[in-house]
């Protein structure tokens, strides 16, 4: 289950970041927060939501050291996040957590009082007062304006320095995030496809134990 935590971590940090915001802690750019309250008011418009990512690390020197696939499925409090070999399922009261290399899934019940992440809380006005960030301007990539905000954490002692997050300014929508860490490594986090009005069915979001022979369960409810 490692692997799933250490993926869905870097998706995690990469798009939570773009809406980070910090309140009197320091001197945040105005502008950049316009085009992060824009996104997030534009993301509470969709009432499902599927998204395709990729995932890249590469170290200092800019070799690969990886890459994975996945999808994102958001539906009011539900959510599935599909990546390389591994699966999130949540129903709104349950979060199923499957690794497949060891064919086993882990369920855990939602405390509503952790106030924990969710795809949806990331996608939308989730305020961290962990950031500072700012506008470095505008360039064209195929042929869209893509908006760069630079975001620097307050707690030095965060094993990453600095977040770049690229913003599509005609949709609104988030098409990348770069996350640097101390170590020197990169984790470029890429929105390949967005449906904002997908028709997803709520059986998506419920782990189906038939469906996969021989798993074995941890339930910690």
């Amino acid at each position: 289950m490692n692997k799933l935590i250490t993926s869905l971590a870097f998706l995690v940090i990469s798009v939570s970041s773009v809406l980070a915001q910090s309140n009197g802690m320091g001197t945040n750019d105005p502008e950049a927060k316009k085009i992060l309250d824009a996104v997030s008011a534009k993301f509470k418009t969709f009432k499902a939501v599927q998204a395709k990512f990729s995932l890249k690390i590469e170290n200092a020197a800019g070799k690969n050291l990886g890459t994975k696939t996945g999808t994102v499925y958001m539906k009011a409090t539900k959510y599935r996040v599909t990546i390389t070999g591994q699966e999130i399922f949540c129903d709104g009261t349950n979060i199923s957590t499957y690794d497949k290399s060891a064919n086993e899934v882990t369920i855990t019940k939602i405390d509503p009082t952790a106030n924990s992440l969710t795809p949806q809380k990331v996608f939308t006005n989730f305020y961290d007062k962990d950031f500072l960030y700012k506008l470095n301007g505008e360039t064209t990539v195929a042929g869209k304006k893509i908006q760069e905000i630079e975001l620097t954490p307050i707690d030095k002692s965060k094993p990453f320095f600095k977040v770049l997050v690229y913003v599509d300014k005609a949709s609104l929508t988030i098409s990348s995030t770069k996350v640097f860490e101390k170590t020197g490594n990169k984790y470029s986090y890429v929105v390949n496809s967005i449906n904002t009005n997908a028709a997803i069915n709520n059986d998506q979001f419920i782990f189906a134990a038939k469906s996969f022979p021989g798993v074995e369960v941890i339930d910690l409810r």
